[in-house]
């Protein structure tokens, strides 16, 4: 890698942030419980952040194509840093709701990193690049719900602090080490249509060369995020578990993602193109979803999880790679913003689901309706892919 010292720094930051974000993820949902809501209202809570962060997401993305990655991702932090404090500190479910709107309102943290990424690889190098940058979200997820639900045992209060005081490092880091990849006027000035980004979300949705996979892939994260979401909800009332078996599952997710993203994935991509190993990796999150309703022990969710873990594995880094390579340099910042808009999109929808789920049915019954959603996608695929070599021939070996 030409810039390796660049994507050095840019790990160890996103590395940071994953740690803060995972480590309140066993506990939020029982914190919630605690204040008397219902498996309906933490989903809600759980889709606050996504509903401040698809407005916000084009908006950070767009402004860093024209200020830099550098002081958005300063800013974004700080505001991440301001919520986990204000959930340190909840004393009510209004205040567990304010920490996550401050949060998702400019914490669009994952957007910029994707777009610093775009900005020092190419080719195959990104696609590389994506899946380790993959890996080491797996190694924050490994760690951080462990720490979280073990010190919530403790209080939430000291989760909240420590994902806070992670959020301040990442802001030094940045500040001090990050070095800056988009050429800034030295005037530029800010526009109304900066912060009502709408057009530029509905014109990147509509884009003939991405709004296929933009689809597969926002339906395939709504699947996705009616487990994931809703994890904490579903083993509590499928098995009876608590945040500390919530943080190890977690655990699980995170260690064999680094394991699988670390060794076996770098030889998949150098095999094989894009597409086929999308649709190999929705299966296996399909299998894994259908099988939630069979699940009767914390034995057979260590199985599921850890087959869980390779296909999302393979999909999210596969999907980045092939939506960056659509993007022109001067709107990279934009088009990974319109990406994390449709990953808000499925986080708005889909904990309401999870949510009303498992508040009027059998746990099990959000394993079915997430399966339904990723053999939707996969179908989805599976046509693009025929109708794509029909048109192109060999030229359609990747989008």
């Amino acid at each position: 890698m030409k810039r390796r010292k660049e994507f050095i720094t840019i790990s160890v930051i996103i590395l940071t942030e994953v740690l803060g974000w995972s480590l309140i993820l066993p506990f939020l949902p029982y914190y919630a419980l605690e204040f008397g809501a219902s498996p309906l209202v933490v989903g809600l809570l759980i889709s606050t952040f996504s509903i401040f962060q698809f407005i916000s997401a084009p908006i950070i993305g767009k402004l860093s194509d024209r200020y830099g990655r550098k002081p958005l991702l300063i800013i974004s932090q700080f505001s991440t840093f301001l919520g986990f404090m204000i959930l340190g500190f909840a004393n009510s479910l209004f205040m567990i709701f304010l920490s996550r709107i401050i949060d998702g309102l400019l914490g669009s943290n994952m957007t910029l990193g994707n777009a610093y990424i775009t900005d020092i690889t190419k080719g195959k190098e990104r696609t590389r690049a994506f899946g380790y940058i993959g890996a080491i979200f797996g190694i924050g997820v490994f760690i951080g719900p462990a720490i979280g639900g073990f010190l919530a045992l403790v209080s939430y209060a000291l989760p909240s602090f420590l994902a806070a005081g992670m959020s301040l490092v990442t802001i030094v880091l940045i500040f001090f080490f990050l070095e800056e990849t988009v050429k800034v006027e030295k005037k530029v000035k800010l526009k109304a249509s900066d912060f009502f980004p709408m057009k530029d979300f509905v014109r990147g949705v509509k884009a003939k060369e991405l709004r296929s996979i933009f689809l597969e892939f926002l339906i395939y994260l709504i699947g996705f995020t009616v487990v994931t979401s809703s994890l904490a909800l579903y083993v509590d009332a499928q098995l009876g578990l608590g945040p500390e078996q919530v943080g190890l599952l977690f655990m699980i997710i995170g260690g064999v993602r680094v394991a699988f993203q670390m060794t076996l994935l770098p030889k998949l991509i150098n095999r094989f193109d894009e597409r086929p190993l999308i649709v190999a990796g929705m299966t296996l999150v399909g299998i894994t979803m259908f099988g939630l309703y069979f699940v009767q022990s914390i034995s057979m969710m260590y199985i599921g999880v850890a087959f869980f873990s390779v296909g999302a594995g393979i999909v999210r880094p596969m999907v980045v790679s092939v939506i960056s390579k659509k993007s022109g340099e001067k709107s990279r910042g934009r088009v990974m913003g319109v990406t994390d808009s449709l990953g808000s999109i499925a986080r708005i929808i889909a904990p309401m689901i999870g949510g009303y789920m498992i508040g009027s049915f059998y746990p099990g019954t959000l394993g079915i309706v997430a399966g339904v959603f990723i053999v939707f996608a996969i179908v989805l695929e599976i046509i693009d892919i025929i109708r794509c070599r029909r048109q192109e021939g060999e030229k359609c070996s990747t989008y």
